[in-house]
């Protein structure tokens, strides 16, 4: 809750939108995103206590899948032979870095869970591009909108929690979700703004993204945790470089 009141409010006073007509054509994506976002977190949990984490990165970073596919189908994107190259590298990298080593205690019964997320993801992103498309309505406006509502959806599963499991009210935890939201306001504002700049190659801006947290999450791992890499999960580090190299080059 505390992460999306910051990033509202970062929108607000850096960019003094202006606020869009309830009547518009993004208003139903504007509450998907309001609800998901947050719900997506929750969700994100569930998968993680009760499939594992494996499970759940496996549906976490494939998710690319759906918005990949609506590049094609839903924006009119054309594809090449060296862009569906690097899009198979991308998902080549993708599971080369899945920490499949890892021993789970997943349940069967939920499944659910990663199939929440894989699916959850996947609509954020074309949702994110849709709004990033829509040039009649500047995206910082949708952006406020976005995180007014994921606030207000925050703030009463919170409030569920104070009033029914008597869940104590922690200094801690709105400082740490500041600075979240801080993280959160920059990485959503990039993002549309890719979207914006490379408007007619969308799954360059989708896979790009999936790939540098990959990329990234695997420096700080080793740098910052000392976290030892297999074999595999370097060969998904050099295809996930080379898959950005060939997409950026389509």
């Amino acid at each position: 809750m505390w992460n999306y009141s910051i990033a509202a409010a970062l929108t607000y006073l850096i960019y003094d939108p202006i606020w869009p007509s309830i009547s518009n054509s993004l208003f139903p994506a504007y509450v998907t995103l309001g609800i998901l976002l947050p719900s997506l977190f929750v969700i994100l949990a569930l998968s993680v206590r009760y499939t594992g984490i494996v499970k759940t990165d496996v549906a976490q970073r494939l998710s690319l899948f759906i918005p990949v596919l609506a590049a094609f189908l839903l924006f009119d994107e054309t594809p090449s032979s060296i862009k569906i190259a690097g899009i198979v590298l991308a998902f080549l990298a993708i599971v080369c870095s899945v920490p499949w080593q890892k021993k789970t205690t997943a349940l069967p019964s939920f499944w659910i869970y990663p199939l929440t997320v894989f699916i959850g993801m996947g609509i954020i992103d074309i949702l994110f591009k849709q709004i990033a498309k829509t040039e009649a309505i500047p995206f910082t406006s949708s952006l406020l909108v976005v995180f007014i509502l994921a606030f207000i959806t925050s703030a009463l599963f919170l409030l569920y929690l104070y009033v029914m499991k008597k869940l104590e009210f922690k200094l801690i935890n709105m400082l740490c979700g500041w600075i979240l939201g801080v993280a959160n306001f920059g990485n959503i504002l990039f993002y549309l703004k890719s979207h914006q700049s490379l408007s007619e190659q969308p799954s360059l801006v989708f896979s790009a993204m999936n790939i540098g947290v990959i990329l990234l999450g695997s420096l700080v791992g080793v740098v910052i945790f000392h976290e030892k890499l297999t074999t595999w999960n370097y060969t998904g580090i050099v295809l996930a470089l080379i898959s950005i190299v060939l997409m950026s080059q389509a």
